[in-house]
């Protein structure tokens, strides 16, 4: 099937020939023939399969005839995030050259006022993020009552970013007569409500099972023994460095975390910056144009770049964290592998990851394969493991030695502390503390070492054990049932006005008597 089998007009069909494209995607197939008859259209596709021209290229040919009124659009196209309604606005811009439409980018970040003055003249499509949208027609800059093509994109990260009440003001302010195309990757069960109230009897079209991941991804796992920021880090490193990664995107959890690891790979030497909400809208711009340009070698990114970007020549997706949700992991990597080219994703795990990477096993049908890390460089993949995914992994013995991160000054974390000291033993340490610094044996911490370090040959170990609080329990190896030691407590062996918690010293002012 080509474009031309679609239905499409002549100066589409030449526009569509200068992109580059000649062969409709399915989804493209699928959705364009219904949109061109005016139906409402419910799209489920993965990231990547090309949704954007399903609805923009129907858009374009039914608004050719006619002119947008003041203040009044003709269509209007909402979209979760300003780096998306942007790459929807190329779209438009590439796909209707031909034809004398006027369009409108609403979103934040952004001086207010030009785009006022591009409605006040009239648009015929309007590129909008909800909150700003809802500004525009709150100051009355936006009436849309002649609205006559509602596009939804992106509705299940619509969803996720709390967007649904928004959606559910603007429709209702919509006219009831439209057509609305309707385009998400998954369909979670408040999206199927929205779907029965905002579309009537929608054509389906749907050319994948949900969050299915393309098969031109590897997908690949690198296993690291703790959570702590440096050993992360390091592995990371080591994964950039493997052959044949060109650029990638690293995607991280918390926006903080995003600034942190993009300082630490700049002052390693790589090319790298960072993306997420709170940067100013035009440094975001530029970053981005940087990356497409591949001036820019490594985009470190929050979730707020994991829908719908399409930059094609993405070579590698590195999740610095595994995602909190399972369907986000596939929109992440859903930003290699695309357009039939091949790419590779590097997910960073450890063992407090489990429970997440069994919720993406589940997902995608399959756990990914595990790169060895040995030192500061990776091995390549073994096969991956055939036991259950819920089963904390084993880290590989060498996995602990990735190199270590020069950058102190990038470390947001705590120090890792040493492996020998145990749960029991920190607890201990505080109980210490709380009871002003004294040791179980009643010595003074600097002045006598505790029953924990010193040797078995020392008497003071036996003495420790013997002068051991009334509190404390302990346990004899002949037994399994704890014993309380018979020693006095300490209100049975201090006397009543002793004072308490200041060790040896009691100072002068509590000593004096109440007048």
């Amino acid at each position: 099937m080509t474009f031309e089998d679609l239905g499409l007009s002549p100066k589409l069909l030449s526009a569509i020939a200068d992109a580059g494209y000649t062969t409709p995607t399915p989804i493209q197939a699928g959705a364009i023939p219904h949109a061109l008859a005016g139906r409402d259209v419910l799209g489920i596709a993965q990231t990547g399969t090309g949704k954007t021209a399903s609805f923009t290229l129907p858009m374009i040919e039914r608004l050719s005839r006619g002119r947008a009124r003041a203040r009044m659009p003709r269509s209007l196209i909402l979209c979760p995030t300003r780096e998306l309604a942007d790459q929807v606005a190329e779209n438009v811009k590439t796909y209707a050259k031909n034809h004398k439409l006027t369009m409108a980018l609403l979103i934040g970040g952004v001086a207010f006022g030009p785009q006022k003055e591009i409605l006040d003249r009239g648009a015929d499509i309007v590129i909008a993020t909800p909150g700003r949208m809802l500004d525009h027609s709150e100051r009355g800059g936006l009436l849309l009552m002649g609205v006559e093509i509602l596009v939804i994109d992106e509705a299940d990260r619509m969803l996720d970013m709390g967007f649904i009440p928004d959606i559910e003001r603007i429709v209702a302010m919509l006219p009831a007569r439209r057509q609305t195309l309707f385009f998400s990757a998954t369909m979670p069960n408040e999206i199927q409500r929205l779907v029965a109230s905002f579309l009537n009897n929608p054509e389906r079209v749907e050319v994948t099972r949900p969050a299915q991941t393309a098969e031109t991804i590897n997908q690949l796992l690198v296993r690291v023994p703790d959570s702590q920021p440096k050993t992360k880090r390091a592995a990371l490193r080591a994964a950039i460095n493997r052959d044949g990664v060109k650029n990638g995107i690293i995607f991280c959890n918390r926006k903080r975390d995003v600034d942190t690891v993009a300082r630490s790979l700049q002052r390693h030497g790589f090319s790298a910056a960072p993306i997420h909400g709170d940067l100013d809208q035009s440094l975001r711009t530029k970053t981005l144009a940087q990356f497409k340009s591949g001036e820019l070698r490594l985009l470190v990114a929050s979730d707020v770049a994991a829908r719908g970007l399409d930059i094609p020549a993405v070579s590698h997706v590195f999740n610095m964290d595994i995602p909190r949700n399972a369907d986000d992991y596939v929109h992440r990597i859903g930003r290699t592998g695309r357009a039939g080219l091949s790419g590779e994703s590097i997910t960073i795990v450890t063992p407090e990851d489990r429970k997440a990477l069994a919720a993406i096993t589940k997902l995608v049908g399959r756990e990914p394969d595990t790169l060895d890390l040995v030192g500061d460089r990776i091995t390549p993949a073994a096969p991956a493991q055939t036991s259950s995914a819920s089963e904390p992994a084993a880290p590989s013995a060498t996995a602990g030695q990735a190199a270590p991160d020069a950058d102190a000054n990038a470390d947001s974390g705590p120090a890792r502390e040493p492996a020998a000291e145990s749960s029991e033993a920190r607890g201990e340490g505080r109980s210490r503390r709380r009871r002003g610094g004294r040791n179980r044996s009643g010595r003074d911490r600097d002045s006598a070492p505790s029953s924990e370090t010193a040797p078995a040959s020392k008497p003071e170990k036996a003495s420790a054990k013997e002068s051991a609080p009334a509190s404390v329990e302990t346990v004899r190896p002949d037994t399994a049932q704890p014993q309380r030691s018979s020693r006095p407590s300490r209100a049975e062996r201090e006397p009543e006005d002793a004072a308490v918690g200041f060790g040896d010293h009691v100072p002068d002012f509590l000593l004096r008597p109440a007048f």
